[in-house]
């Protein structure tokens, strides 16, 4: 007679033992095995075990904590956050540490015109709203890189090892000499928007080559990038109604300007008061030594000590518009 059938059988079931004795053995790990305290390694197994069990073991094991304790870990994780965001910030020369922004709001302010940027027929045709402010009551500003001129590696680290969120408006004809710069940009949740093909005077131009301009720049950030982006901010903040047509002909939903100008030894401001309002928006360029009185990280240092000391933090723009 064939005893291989029984004999499989029998090794079925001892494997299907292991693997049961396995599996409650992980459930009732201990949070020190589980974080690679002296009960374990800390990265589970994989595959033939790897990282992704060690993660289901996490989740599960966080499903069980009590409110008090999920607290408790929010809050560690905070300040450990906190504490390697003021290390940055004396590694890179700020005067204070950058503020938390708070939590974005579930549903986003309902953003309009500025009165006195309107166009003819901008309510009739539902034409994208220019402003310059975010309606919002929390002191939070958002600060946004225009053109793509420099591309400062430092700036890249800075950002991401500070955690200040800014969006990018890009120009094709200084992006295009180097669009991989602007990936790594991306890859670390920068937002790209739309600042037109040449950067060109557009009231000066036909409707058809102000479309060419912001239409052609919509299908080129889609192409390299995977977006069509919502967003578009003309060059020199200088538009007219054909503009605002023809951007919403290709998908802008909204044409930030801005409240204040950030140079690496200055700021400049649109409002009387020449001071920072909840919801400002930030302008600044990518641009170097060779165009302006310092670096990029210089032009960030002075940026943030003006947004820090008055009490304001950087939230980021996409969060809201």
């Amino acid at each position: 007679m064939d005893n291989s059938g029984g004999a499989g059988r029998k090794r079925g079931s001892i494997a299907v033992a292991v693997l049961v004795t396995a599996a409650i053995a992980s459930g009732c790990a201990t949070p020190a095995e589980e974080s690679g305290g002296q009960g374990g390694s800390g990265v589970g197994v994989g595959k033939e075990g790897g990282e992704g069990q060690g993660r289901k073991i996490d989740g599960a094991a966080g499903a069980l904590l009590s409110p008090a304790e999920k607290a408790r870990r929010e809050r560690a994780a905070a300040q450990q956050a906190q504490a390697a965001r003021a290390a940055a910030a004396r590694r890179w020369g700020l005067v204070q540490v950058p503020l938390t922004a708070p939590a974005p709001p579930k549903v986003k302010p309902r953003i309009t015109a500025r009165q006195g940027f309107e166009v003819d027929g901008q309510v009739e045709e539902g034409l994208p709203p220019v402003f310059t402010t975010v309606p919002v009551k929390d002191r939070v500003v958002f600060l946004t890189i225009d053109d793509g001129a420099e591309k400062d590696p430092e700036l890249l680290r800075m950002m991401d090892e500070l955690k200040i969120p800014y969006s990018s408006f890009l120009s094709d004809y200084l992006v295009k000499e180097d669009y991989g710069y602007f990936k790594k940009m991306q890859d670390k949740g920068v937002a790209l928007h739309n600042h037109t093909l040449n950067h060109r005077y557009l009231p000066g131009l036909s409707y058809s080559q102000q479309k060419h301009e912001i239409c052609g720049q919509q299908s080129n950030i889609e192409k390299h990038y995977g977006k069509r982006p919502p967003l578009f901010r003309p060059p020199y903040g200088n538009y007219n109604k054909d503009t605002l047509v023809a951007a919403k002909s290709c998908g802008v939903k909204a044409v930030p300007l801005w409240a204040a100008e950030a140079f690496p030894d200055r700021m400049e401001w649109r409002e009387w008061d020449k001071d920072l309002h909840p919801g400002d928006i930030v302008l600044t360029h990518f641009r170097g030594p060779d165009d302006w009185k310092g670096s990029m990280p210089d032009m960030i240092r002075r940026v943030m000590k003006t947004i820090t000391a008055k009490g304001y933090a950087v939230a980021k723009l996409e969060d809201y518009v």
